[in-house]
């Protein structure tokens, strides 16, 4: 149980942390962190991390894959989160 709940902290954290280097990279007109990068993060456990991420530093905000996408998939992942907790306990 205690591994679901540190996969899932550190994905998320990590998605947090990639939001907020990307919005600095479009910032200064750096090479960015890859659109599918973002959304692998994402898809393997990291959406809540993104969402709250992508909320803080106002980035991809009007992307709509990505404004209803990673909310979406966090809400997914939510359930799985619950899942294999109750599974596992």
């Amino acid at each position: 149980m205690t591994l679901v709940i540190a996969y899932y902290l550190i994905l998320n954290v990590y998605g947090f942390y990639i939001m907020g280097a990307d919005k600095k990279k479009a910032k200064r007109g750096e090479w960015r962190i890859k659109e599918n990068t973002l959304w692998l993060v994402a898809f393997i456990g990291g959406a809540a991390g993104l969402t709250i991420g992508m909320n803080t530093y106002r980035h991809k905000t009007k992307h709509r894959t990505f404004a209803a996408g990673l909310p979406a998939l966090m809400v997914v992942h939510l359930i799985l989160f619950v899942y294999f907790l109750y599974k596992l306990s």
